[in-house]
């Protein structure tokens, strides 16, 4: 059996409520087993027999749009390509355990494109950096909090129209990675 987190975008922010009993009978009833959420924020765990990940992400997608009425967008991972990912900080160690500092992910369906790439780097600011690796990017905001940062809002980053994506902390992801480690870990 495969196993994957499931990182779905929008999950119990404004109107879109959902209770994790009810998520996770969602997900039950598309035939996967091992089902889990971690927090409220559309975060489940789960594993099946069917381990490509681009066909689950749809499927799961398609069946979460239908039963709830609003398109869910879902970016799945492999417990070893989270792991790896934790394991894998890009950010200097001192830089990253600053408490001044919060560093998210961002979990993308598909690669940015070399342009979108050069221009998410190029997208600093005094307290915002980014670091961009295959399906995810990492950012890291320091010296104020995450919800004060103007770098979503700026001119430069609105213009590269980058794709979709859901982001964690970084602190929710290590914990997801230690819930279950992927075997052999």
């Amino acid at each position: 059996m495969a196993q994957f987190i499931a990182f779905l975008r929008g999950i119990n922010l404004g109107r879109r409520r959902i209770k994790m009993d009810v998520l996770r009978a969602h997900f039950e009833a598309l035939g996967f087993t091992g089902v889990e959420t971690f927090i409220a924020s559309g975060n489940v765990i789960f594993a099946s027999r069917a381990n490509d990940p681009d066909k689950l992400s749809e499927k799961i997608a398609a069946h979460l749009e239908q039963s709830l009425g609003y398109k869910v967008d879902t970016f799945l991972r492999s417990r070893a390509e989270i792991a790896a990912l934790v394991a894998g900080l890009p950010f200097h160690p001192s830089v990253a355990t600053d408490d001044d500092t919060t560093i998210h992910v961002g979990f993308l369906a598909r690669e940015l494109t070399p342009a979108q790439r050069r221009g998410l780097l190029a997208c600093r600011s005094p307290h915002d950096s980014f670091f961009v690796e295959s399906r995810h990017y990492f950012w890291l905001c320091r010296g104020i909090k995450s919800h004060e940062s103007k770098i979503w809002a700026s001119a430069e980053l609105k213009a590269l129209r980058l794709p979709s994506s859901s982001m964690r902390n970084l602190t929710t992801v290590r914990k997801i990675a230690a819930l279950h480690p992927p075997s052999g870990a």
